[in-house]
């Protein structure tokens, strides 16, 4: 069975392509980027693959079995829905059998929030992938530990981590056990028609924030803000994404504070095991840093 991992060159498909060979054998993976040289692990088969090209996408995909298709940045270029419509043509013509997207948690709530634009385009290609014919497995993941964790260490400069969260619960999760989640479904031919929570343990901002400072020695504490001084706070760390993705971002924390992620997790059942505490996670990423 040939797996190809899209969008290759990330955080997530990096992690990936790094753990697939202990489920798989190394000529059977194929990272799939628009441009493969920026795809830093060695003894993978390379290919060039655009989500703006269908054309490119369906030669890219030629042979494979299954696809691990890595949802589209945000701030990519391009309408979301259609580049991972490219995906899914692509798949269906090159004759893959099965497509795995990786979406994001949510129960609806989150429709509400500033985050609602980005979570209609997973849920429009969930559906999408639903009706194309293809096998298909949709993993929703939590939101990525280590992001957090770096403006959390960032805030031990002042003292203060601020937030529009408040008391929400957010089931965090690393970028490896997520990718471990897909290399184990990636392989599991069995797998199919079914929608899985990657997530673990959820927590308040207070709590994850204990446990950061804890695990990595921070002396910070937490402070509510409004949605406006988040957005303002997110434009002055990174003006060069803009308005629209401070918003997104300000979103995910809106969606916390209202209960939008608090879901349950799947991770035993995609995976075979419980996920990693959210503690072995900041342990694992301090040792790696």
């Amino acid at each position: 069975m040939k797996i190809a991992v899209t969008a290759a060159s990330g955080r997530l498909g990096h992690a990936l392509l790094r753990l697939l060979p202990e489920q798989a054998g190394v000529a059977d993976i194929v990272a799939v980027a628009r441009d493969p040289a920026r795809v830093q692990v060695p003894g993978i088969e390379k290919r060039s693959g655009d989500y703006q090209s269908p054309d490119g996408m369906r030669a890219a995909l030629r042979g494979i079995d299954t696809v691990v298709m890595i949802s589209a940045p945000v701030a990519a270029g391009g309408e979301r829905v259609g580049l991972h419509r490219n995906v899914i043509a692509a798949a269906r013509r090159s004759g893959v059998q099965r497509v795995l997207f990786t979406s994001v948690i949510g129960n609806g709530l989150e429709m509400d929030t500033m985050f609602g634009a980005t979570q209609k385009v997973n849920r429009q290609t969930e559906a999408d992938l639903q009706d194309s014919g293809l096998g298909w497995l949709i993993g929703r993941n939590g939101l990525y530990l280590e992001l957090d964790l770096i403006q959390m260490r960032k805030a031990n400069e002042t003292g203060v981590y601020t937030n529009p969260a408040g008391e929400g619960r957010c089931p965090y999760i690393s970028i490896d056990e997520i990718a471990y989640a897909y290399a184990r479904l990636a392989t599991d031919g069995g797998q199919s028609g079914k929608i899985y929570n990657i997530s673990g343990e959820a927590l308040s901002q207070a709590a994850l924030l204990r446990l950061a400072c804890e695990v990595f020695g921070l002396r910070v504490r937490y402070e509510v803000i409004s949605d406006e001084e988040c957005i303002a706070k997110f434009l002055a760390l990174m003006p060069q994404r803009g308005e629209a993705v401070a918003r997104m971002l300000t979103g995910c924390f809106q969606s916390i504070r209202a209960g939008a992620f608090d879901v349950p997790s799947h991770f035993r059942e995609a995976t075979g095991r419980p996920a990693k505490s959210v503690r072995e996670m900041m342990l694992e990423i301090r040792s790696a840093t």
